[in-house]
């Protein structure tokens, strides 16, 4: 089972910083997850500094405590209170997931929301009550999850969004988010969780009087699915008897698959006996353009588009160029495990001291990629060196 998460935020309107912050990390020997959302105090930078703060240090007392109880306690007696408005410097809600079990812990955050088959399940909890703070109350639940479950976070932005208006006095308030989960998902049962996080967030923003967010908006969703498999082959292997063999390979795995680099995709034609095509209206942008295969979901050339590639993965973005890197960051992106199958035979039409280093060793840059996937996409990264 593949724990599939991803947060969403909007900032408050007329603020350059957002006062919420999420932070998780992804253990992929184990398949542990923890992830953090917290809500700082107010708006702008100095919420942000203060759920930032909150966030971070959660997650590292969860990473070195062995349970996120006594980690989030901690946290929750040493939060300062603010002196003018007498409430906590900012709220949280932590899950650490492992084995099919999670364990969460929500304080002062809105409620989660839990769907199974379509209906909201109320889970049994612990309150435990700071022994420095007394209005502080920590909710602890430890629940068992199954493929196609859903979890979802979020601040308050979510639940009091629209309030004081006409239609949502009280604002959308629990009830609504569910409502509108409902919706969303009778219309798409396997959105995924970056999609669900942002029709999430757009729902708030859409009833709140002009679209203006009073608070910041963040959301976060998991989708416990089955893993979306991804190969990309890129390189000839380096003793070129065993073209055959990695061909074979890459043609028997089992979910998507892309050749990176002309070299290579004549390889793997020559070797399975498919022929590659290289259509001219395939050429977008200026980054060489896409060939066609049976078989391949997508062919790229090599070098150039996974330098880009890396570029654009470094960047934030809510979408990409739709030239070769950009196809190719949407097949990583749309995967959770992806296999990197990388040649180490030298390619001749590339060694040249006069290009850039990160474009004369391929390694170097599907390293970087990979880096970038695992810990900014948090997907599961194989490399396999031929």
């Amino acid at each position: 089972m593949f724990i599939d998460i991803d947060c969403h935020q909007q900032k408050k309107f007329g603020q350059s910083a957002y006062g919420d912050y999420f932070t998780s990390k992804r253990y992929p020997d184990s398949g542990r997850l923890v992830a953090v959302l917290s809500d700082g105090l107010g708006s702008g930078i100095k919420a942000d500094i203060l759920a930032c703060m909150t966030a971070t240090m959660l997650l590292k007392f969860i990473e070195a405590e062995s349970d996120i109880a006594k980690a989030c306690e901690i946290i929750m007696n040493s939060l300062p209170v603010c002196q003018v408005r007498k409430i906590s410097y900012s709220t949280f809600s932590a899950i650490d997931y492992e084995d099919g079990t999670a364990k969460i812990v929500e304080e002062g955050n809105p409620e989660f929301i839990w769907i199974r088959g379509g209906k909201v399940l109320q889970p049994p909890y612990e309150v435990i009550t700071s022994k420095t703070f007394p209005n502080r109350h920590m909710h602890i639940y430890h629940i068992s999850l199954q493929l196609e479950d859903r979890l979802i976070f979020c601040s308050d932005g979510v639940t009091q969004a629209g309030i004081g208006s006409r239609e949502l006095n009280l604002g959308l308030r629990r009830e609504g988010l569910i409502k509108v989960l409902e919706d969303i998902l009778k219309k798409s049962p396997s959105i995924s969780s970056s999609d669900l996080s942002k029709a999430i967030v757009r729902a708030a923003q859409d009833v709140e009087p002009g679209r203006k967010a009073i608070d910041d908006i963040s959301a976060v969703s998991i989708y416990c699915r089955m893993p979306r498999n991804a190969l990309v082959f890129t390189g000839p292997p380096y003793y070129q008897d065993k073209d055959n063999y990695y061909a074979r390979i890459f043609n028997a795995f089992e979910g998507k698959k892309a050749v990176c680099g002309g070299t290579t995709a004549n390889l793997v034609s020559r070797e399975l006996g498919v022929p590659v095509e290289t259509p001219l209206s395939m050429n977008i942008g200026d980054l060489p353009g896409l060939s066609t295969m049976d078989g391949v979901d997508l062919v790229t050339e090599g070098i150039l588009t996974l330098t880009r590639t890396s570029e654009y993965l470094e960047q934030t973005r809510t979408s990409y160029p739709d030239d070769a890197a950009g196809r190719l960051v949407g097949f990583l992106l749309d995967s959770d495990c992806i296999t990197f199958m990388v040649g180490a035979r030298l390619n001749q039409a590339h060694y040249d001291p006069n290009l850039p280093v990160e474009i004369e060793i391929r390694k170097n840059v599907v390293k970087k990629i990979a880096n970038l996937l695992e810990n900014k996409f948090m997907k599961k990264i194989i490399i396999q060196y031929m």
